[in-house]
């Protein structure tokens, strides 16, 4: 009998819950509708340096791979495995960044977000 009353309570805490979580990230997602020009401006501005960098420093993948497979799976893996990586990054990096840069003015993915992370060569996985 005493039962009924606690499951009672927890569910009315877990909806209150609930609601107020989702209240409090409701305000997070920036979209074109709810943002002032000021930032869709600075969000295409963004996403248009970002695919221009990219472009520009896509090669550096080649060096990054090989080194970040050296120091976390082996020098042995580093000489063999890393050119690949390499190429392969090399080449998405670079075709994303010229994506990014041809739809600058889409905010696709997200509010303008990065096609993927790191967003920059240079920046830790």
């Amino acid at each position: 009998m005493k039962l009924l009353p606690v499951l009672s309570s927890a569910l009315i805490c877990s909806i209150l819950a609930g609601t107020l979580c989702t209240a409090a990230f409701a305000g997070t997602y920036n979209t074109i509708e709810n943002s002032s020009p000021q930032e869709i401006a600075g969000g295409m501005s963004t996403k248009a340096a970002r695919g221009i960098a990219n472009v520009a420093t896509g090669w550096l993948e080649f060096p990054k791979q090989i080194y970040m497979t050296s120091k976390e799976e082996g020098t042995a893996k580093g000489i063999f495995v890393g050119p690949l990586k390499g190429v392969g990054m090399t080449i998405i990096r670079t075709v994303t960044g010229a994506a990014e840069f041809a739809t600058f003015f889409i905010a696709f993915p997200g509010f303008y977000a990065p096609y993927f992370d790191p967003a920059f060569v240079w920046q830790k996985e």
